[in-house]
């Protein structure tokens, strides 16, 4: 009977994994590499959408007050790993419009701040990017610092990693979709 019970705790764990993984696809949206589940934090949702979401974004906010996008993969859909180098362009004026403040954050896999060189995970709307003649902004992700690039740097974990991007009270252009952000490229 005991085996029973621990077999079919399983079972129905592992079911439900299946099916929380088979709804957080169904509501995803992803372009250039980044993806964002605009519908987490919603009241109304359903309890599988819910359960989705905390599994996917635990502690979210509604996408009219924090939007996030999360990139496991470069633009040509490679997953990211310390073992190369990516450029984040963002054209002049074209980081996520915002009413508060903006964040650009590279965690392992799982999520959680990689210990660097530096102690630097991320930037903000508040750090100190050199800009391109352009006005342009390239952001350095790599493990290495990039000679006389040190300023736009942000150091990346020897193995896979991934970038997490938030606008907090997102502009407009956040809300109604037309917002892009621009895909990781491999150097």
């Amino acid at each position: 009977m005991v085996q029973g019970i621990i077999i079919g705790g399983t079972l129905a764990f592992l079911t439900a994994i299946v099916v929380m993984n088979t709804v957080a696809r169904s509501i995803t949206t992803s372009v250039d590499g980044w993806t964002s589940i605009p519908v987490c934090g919603r009241p109304g949702n359903g309890l599988l959408v819910r359960a989705a979401c905390a599994k996917a974004l635990p502690m979210v906010n509604v996408f009219e007050e924090a939007a996030y996008w999360t990139a496991a993969e470069d633009g040509a859909g490679q997953r990211l790993t310390g073992h190369r180098d990516y450029i984040l362009r963002f054209e002049a004026g074209q980081f996520p419009p915002n009413d508060a403040f903006w964040s650009l954050t590279v965690t392992d896999v799982v999520g959680y701040m990689v210990s660097n060189p530096v102690g630097r995970s991320s930037f903000d709307d508040r750090s100190d990017l050199a800009a391109n003649a352009d006005g342009s902004i390239d952001i350095l992700l790599q493990q290495t610092a990039p000679p006389g690039r040190e300023q736009n740097w942000l150091p990346t974990p020897s193995g896979r990693f991934r970038v997490m991007l938030r606008a907090y009270l997102p502009g407009a252009a956040v809300l109604d979709g037309s917002y892009r952000v621009p895909p990781v490229v491999r150097v």
